[in-house]
């Protein structure tokens, strides 16, 4: 069905190396097939080659054939693309074109000409399926990241196409909704359906996949069954630069201990509009601490995230440490929050230049060391001319993390920050976090990522329906509740 011939992409005016460089790939009809590899590998330029968006969208030198049923499709328009191939963005908003839920579920219906009745019962299919039904109706710009995800793969399967090519889904799904999409996937293959899914997270994708396509530096370099993939070694799997295959366990933390001072969190409330929100009556935050902020999706982390920087006006509540008690506008000025979208944060013409505006009361030359530390750290300095929208997502995570380090604000929030990074980098996440730790900072993680918190997190803050259920150290209780909250069918966690 899909065929990649001597393939080979450059983006307009891109001063990284060739995106691809001569990839064959051929896919047949009815396969799942795991794209996986580094961030900036080129796993979204294959995506955006088989659903048409290159060279349509994405301008670029282009050379080679990328065929569906024989027929190119870069001389194809991208609406006769369009219907029989399905696409779920890395970023769910960028492929958003209404306001609330429901339009967007069926507004590929709607572009096509299904008829009214039809469309009715392909919404109600898709609702079953994906559990969406409080989703529906709901103002999207309301929605959490996660809950914009589910839209987004649920909008793409109405109505059926021949072929879905999904582009990290999960980066920012709970469990629950992990193992969801895992069982739509297997639904849809075995309605014969053609299924590439471009992933960092891989284990939710074992009994699924039936190839796995390795790849580095924009080259593919294995291609090979799914049970080959599988049975290779831990170490193996990690000289790739990819995440664990196996479930990941929490034993108790055993890091320096945190300062015993807190940060307190005393009645704590914001709604919106539509009445979901938050109500935290009280919480105790450690200084200096590694937070893991947990929760399934629409829990009300992001909401409790913005509200603790000061990000929201209509919020009530006391935020104190000792005596000091601090307002919305005094949060503002201690605190960073590094968005689930750092799109939305990411300003200036190139990386070294986003890093250095957050740089504050110095000189010239220390800025420049600083700046220079933190690209080192990140793995941005082979990067730091090139314009933060132009990486991939992984890279621009990178770069927006980077800012939150060189602000050396007392409390940082980064939300969903591995989203998007392989291995290496989010060891290098990791790693920063920890040093953040040791001069007295204080992060606060939102993360459905078990490894990041296995590496560096040693205190947890849990929310679920807009309240903390429960908070503390890590230890062993504590541990337990975490690897019962990622717990999987397979029983261990993702």
């Amino acid at each position: 069905m899909i065929e990649l011939k001597n393939v080979s992409f450059r983006y307009k005016d891109s001063e990284q190396d060739n995106s691809l460089t001569n990839v064959n790939l051929s896919i047949h009809d009815g396969e799942v097939v795991l794209i996986c590899g580094g961030s900036g590998c080129g796993k979204t330029t294959i995506t955006r080659l088989l659903n048409g968006l290159i060279p349509s969208f994405y301008e670029g030198q282009l050379t080679g054939e990328v065929l569906l049923n024989g027929e190119n499709i870069s001389k194809q328009p991208i609406h006769k693309v369009a219907r029989k191939v399905g696409s779920v963005f890395q970023n769910p908003r960028t492929q958003f074109f209404n306001i609330d839920s429901t339009s967007e579920l069926i507004f590929r219906c709607e572009n096509l000409a299904v008829p009214v009745e039809q469309i009715s019962q392909y919404l109600e299919n898709a609702i079953n399926e994906f559990g969406i039904g409080e989703l529906v109706g709901r103002n999207l710009f309301h929605l959490s990241g996660g809950e914009k995800q589910k839209i987004a793969c649920a909008s793409v399967s109405i109505p059926m196409p021949d072929i879905f090519v999904l582009d990290e889904p999960t980066s920012n799904l709970d469990w629950r909704s992990i193992w969801m999409l895992k069982d739509i996937i297997m639904r849809w293959k075995a309605q014969g359906k053609t299924v590439i899914v471009a992933e960092h997270r891989l284990s939710y994708l074992k009994g699924v996949a039936d190839r796995v396509v390795y790849m580095n530096d924009g080259e593919i370099k294995e291609d090979m069954p799914a049970d080959t993939f599988w049975s290779l070694s831990a170490d193996e799997i990690k000289r790739r630069g990819l995440r664990s295959i196996s479930p990941v366990s929490f034993g108790s933390n055993a890091r320096t201990p945190y300062s015993s001072d807190c940060y307190s969190v005393k009645d704590l409330s914001f709604h919106y509009k539509d009445g979901v929100g938050i109500e935290i009556p009280t919480l105790s935050i450690p200084k200096g601490a590694i937070v893991g902020i947990i929760g399934e999706n629409g829990a009300g982390k992001t909401t409790f995230a913005r509200c603790l920087c000061g990000l929201e006006k209509r919020a009530r509540g006391l935020f104190s440490f000792g005596s000091k008690t601090y307002s919305n506008r005094q949060r503002l000025k201690i605190c960073y929050l590094v968005m689930q979208d750092v799109n939305h944060q990411l300003f200036t013409e190139s990386v070294e230049d986003e890093i250095s505006i957050s740089v504050e009361h110095t000189d010239d030359a220390q800025r420049e060391e600083i700046v220079d530390e933190i690209l080192h750290d990140m793995d941005l300095t082979a990067l730091k001319s090139i314009h933060p929208l132009s990486l991939s997502g992984g890279q621009k995570q990178r770069v927006a993390i980077g800012s939150a380090i060189a602000s050396k604000k007392e409390i940082m929030v980064f939300d969903e920050p591995t989203s998007g990074l392989d291995y290496r980098h989010m060891l290098e996440v990791s790693n920063c976090l920890k040093k953040l730790s040791a001069i007295g900072k204080t992060s606060l993680i939102i993360t459905h990522d078990p490894e990041l918190i296995a590496e560096c997190c040693d205190y947890f803050i849990f929310i679920e329906d807009g309240t903390v259920k429960w908070y503390g150290p890590f230890d062993t209780q504590n541990g337990q509740h975490v690897q019962q909250f990622f717990g999987s069918e397979e029983g261990g966690a993702l």
